[in-house]
């Protein structure tokens, strides 16, 4: 056992260096929205009377209770000031650590920097020990300076530590999902995209389980964010929860060694496929949608079967109404049409979001492409920097646009199933697809980035975070108009698509174009960079 851990220190100390200004910053940044909620709401909402009626309107939204979940007691200005903050955030901080964790584990295997540390006095399981403490550490410290932001906002001491270890735990259940899906592809960008989705997977399960009247169905209860909810911190601290988040990750961790005892070092349990003996491939188009086209099937099945999900319980949502009040409120925003609407564009939005960061990780394999070789060889032939660069941004575009499409059908065709009428079909659709510009401003934004500094490529998933966090609570944190017009997911206009819509989508292809255009121009000045 001893030498299977040989090196863990050397190895902890080289992943704390190169995170050195990753993980505090994020920490840091965490931190930072909790107390700002904190201290925004505080300010709104000064008295338990106002609490109480926002509360209870928030807890008579389903859209609102699917994008964020329940508030447990409307009294608490903590529960009231954290609502949007406990699930969201908690997926953020999952996707943290999967990126985290992958980048110590099957990145250095793919990129054969393990190889070469495994000649020295290095034991089997030492990386991935020393990626685990790193991201195990990284959560608490998420954790521990949210603490002390939320107590310096001036909210209870128990609630703040409650709150802060629930996010912890987010952090450390998604940590040991990535441990295991480092083992069982041979590619960092499988591993990070099945964290992610597993991310995702999470999330829609407890959107869909906290829209249950009353207690959260069991759905809620399948998925580790509906566990951060769960510890309804401000709102009883239910402590007991969080053994969940303890067992799963004895369970995962467990299975993560397990599986790296059982391959080879660049082995994994989905191994790739030998090719056929005679190639059929037509050029460097065919080979880029052959790298993709496994990731893009599996974003679809996923994408068309929540879509159908959500659509088939979008008619359902007014008979969530449990008062006379917000029945009258409800019809004053345009009846009970209004309300299904503000459901499905509120899940467009979170699919909008979620399907430009398959954007983004599409275009990595630019990156992942030019640091393992491959472009180099590839340029050496026929092939131009231009045509290579555009097979792979091409699959990333068209890529986008597919994956919403086949959620706006799905949704679609559930709410057509469940009412009896296809008449909102089209509507659904048209709203779909205008979330598409938005999601290509985030693929041009990462090609330009690729095309200028492509050490930097790592920075468009913080301008990515930034923009969706900006989206969410700038309105919250009184933040200046210039600054939210600065994320690309304002701009995308919501379900019923009017006319009014078409002038800020032609904005945001415009400045998708640009970048399109100014990465490709960096890529065909720069020289090829490892």
């Amino acid at each position: 056992m001893a030498s299977a851990l040989a090196g863990t220190g050397p190895l902890l100390r080289l992943a704390i260096r190169r995170d050195r200004w990753l993980l505090p910053a994020w920490a840091l940044g965490f931190a930072a929205m909790a107390g700002f909620s904190a201290s925004a709401t505080a300010d709104l909402y000064p008295n338990e009377a106002g609490r109480v009626e926002a509360a209870n309107v928030v807890n008579a939204t389903p859209a609102l209770v699917a994008l964020y979940g329940r508030i447990y007691d409307p009294t608490s200005l903590g529960a009231l000031a954290l609502f949007k903050m406990t699930a969201f955030g908690a997926a953020m901080v999952g996707v943290l650590m999967v990126v985290i964790t992958v980048r110590h584990t099957r990145a250095e295997e793919e990129s054969n920097r393990l190889e070469l540390l495994g000649a020295a006095v290095v034991g089997r399981d030492a990386p991935l020990t020393a990626a685990l403490m790193v991201a195990f550490g990284g959560s608490l410290l998420v954790g521990l300076l949210t603490t002390v932001a939320l107590v310096a906002g001036g909210l209870p001491v128990a609630g703040s530590f409650a709150f802060g270890l629930s996010w912890v735990a987010s952090g450390l259940a998604f940590t040991a999902v990535a441990a295991v899906t480092a083992q069982v592809t041979s590619s960092a960008r499988t591993a990070t995209g099945l964290g992610i989705t597993a991310i995702a997977v999470a999330y829609a399960l407890r959107a869909i389980g906290d829209m249950t009247e009353g207690a959260p169905s069991v759905l809620s209860w399948l998925s580790p964010i509906g566990w951060t909810q769960q510890v309804r911190a401000f709102a009883g601290n239910r402590w007991w929860v969080l053994v969940l988040t303890l067992a799963l990750c004895a369970v995962l961790v467990t299975a993560a060694f397990a599986l790296r005892a059982r391959r080879d070092l660049g082995g994994a349990l989905l191994a790739d496929r030998a090719g056929a003996a005679e190639g059929t491939l037509d050029g460097v188009s065919d080979l880029a949608v052959r790298l993709q086209r496994g990731v893009l099937l599996a974003w679809g099945i996923a994408f068309l079967g929540f879509g159908l999900v959500l659509g088939s319980v979008s008619s359902s949502v007014t008979g969530m109404l449990s008062s006379e009040a917000m029945r009258r409120f409800v019809e004053a925003l345009g009846g009970e049409q209004g309300l299904i609407d503000a459901f499905i564009a509120t899940e467009l939005g979170i699919f909008g979001t979620i399907v430009a960061a398959y954007g983004i990780v599409a275009m990595s394999h630019l990156r992942s492409e030019e640091t393992a070789g491959h472009t180099e060889m590839l340029l050496a032939t026929a092939t131009t920097r231009v045509r290579w660069a555009t097979s792979h941004f091409a699959v990333a575009v068209g890529g986008v646009a597919l994956l919403l499409l086949v959620c706006g059908l799905g949704i679609g065709a559930g709410y057509a199933l469940d009412i009896g009428s296809v008449g909102h079909t089209g509507q659904i659709l048209i709203a779909a697809l205008a979330r598409v510009p938005a999601a290509w401003v985030m693929v041009g934004l990462a090609l330009a980035v690729f095309g200028w500094a492509p050490r930097l490529s790592g920075a468009v998933w913080g301008l990515f975070v930034a923009f969706v966090v900006i989206g969410e609570f700038g309105t919250l944190w009184n933040a200046p108009q210039w600054l939210m017009d600065l994320s690309p997911f304002v701009h995308s206009p919501r379900l019923p698509v009017t006319s009014d819509g078409v002038g800020p989508l032609l904005a945001l292809t415009a400045v998708a174009a640009a970048l399109t255009v100014f990465g490709f121009v960096g890529w065909r000045r720069r020289d090829l960079s490892p």
